[in-house]
């Protein structure tokens, strides 16, 4: 693995990474169908943050894209860090463009993509569209690694709402508000649904979740908003019998090496095309020129457990 890790470590110089404009597009709301197993599996990413994805799935993301097989992002929180709208929104732009990335687009390719707000139970969420991905924003209020949140939006925090210390959330952005995690809970159900019926006559596709792992002897010393992601996902797993895929957060980097070179080459890419679009909105807002080892060690490494559908 010495190659390849030396490989990682040049390409983060960044030179050179495609960049490329995202739009969006409109999805239609269906009602709850049955799922369809001769069907190609959706696949449906919970991520707290917008570069979580790239960082403990990204190999898997972006293979999955790429066999033909649609996927959802849905990204609970805005990102912020107790930041204003330049720094969250683009880290949005960042994820677009890393979906791009994952599901092969060049950078002259054109995918009529534009972007628009849906409402979903009430709920005004900004939806985005790449070829065969769409993207949703909810951007609830970063809860800070230990959940405790930031002063600017009252220290909300998806930990708070699950504990009931706070009756409801509100997107950092006004646009919609959450009255106690069930609100929430029933709003990321009806989204996963909408898209994985949609493009169907008959059914719904096969359902695959992926998301962080909630538990904390497998995966200890998580931000707790990647925690929070988790344990959205596994109430609702219960609920509706969910095939999701739980992967292990920022303990990544303490496991074994486990990737091929073309698993670290596609993980890379993918959070290389997030890394740039930051720096060049602003060079202070690069993650791994903070902590390189970290992230470096993170292309390297992915793990995961299956939860089967109950």
């Amino acid at each position: 693995m010495k190659c390849v890790r030396s490989s990682i470590l040049k390409a983060f110089d960044l030179g050179g990474l495609l960049l490329a404009t995202i739009t969006i597009g409109l999805g239609g709301m269906q009602s709850r169908v049955r799922y369809i197993s001769n069907l190609k599996p959706h696949n449906v990413v919970v991520a707290a943050h917008q570069d979580d994805w790239q960082l403990f799935m990204g190999d898997v993301v972006t293979a999955q894209a790429r066999a033909g097989n649609g996927a959802t992002f849905i990204y609970l929180t805005a990102g912020d860090d107790g930041r204003d709208s330049l720094y969250w929104e683009a880290r949005e732009r960042a994820a677009l463009l890393s979906t791009r990335i994952a599901i092969g687009a060049g950078q002259d390719d054109s995918l009529n993509l534009e972007c628009s707000v849906v409402s979903v139970l009430e709920h005004s969420i900004r939806e985005c569209v790449a070829g065969n991905t769409h993207s949703y924003f909810l951007r609830l209020p970063d809860g800070n690694r230990n959940g405790a949140g930031f002063a600017v939006h009252n220290y909300q925090s998806l930990r708070k709402l699950r504990q009931k210390n706070i009756s409801a959330i509100a997107a950092v952005d006004g646009s919609a508000t959450y009255y106690g995690w069930n609100d929430l809970a029933v709003t990321l159900s009806t989204l996963v649904t909408l898209r994985s019926s949609a493009g169907t006559e008959v059914g719904a596709r096969r359902l695959r979740v992926h998301t962080t792992d909630p538990n904390i002897v497998v995966n200890p010393h998580d931000h707790f908003d990647h925690r929070m992601a988790g344990l959205l996902v596994a109430d609702l797993r219960k609920k509706e019998g969910w095939d999701v895929r739980y992967y292990v957060g920022y303990a990544l980097a303490t496991r074994a090496a486990n990737r091929s070179n073309e698993q670290v080459r596609d993980k890379t890419a993918v959070f290389l095309a997030y890394e740039r679009e930051m720096t060049r909105t602003n060079k202070a807002w690069g993650a791994y020129g903070e902590r390189p080892s970290f992230y470096s060690q993170c292309m390297l490494r992915t793990y995961a457990r299956n939860a089967a559908p109950r």
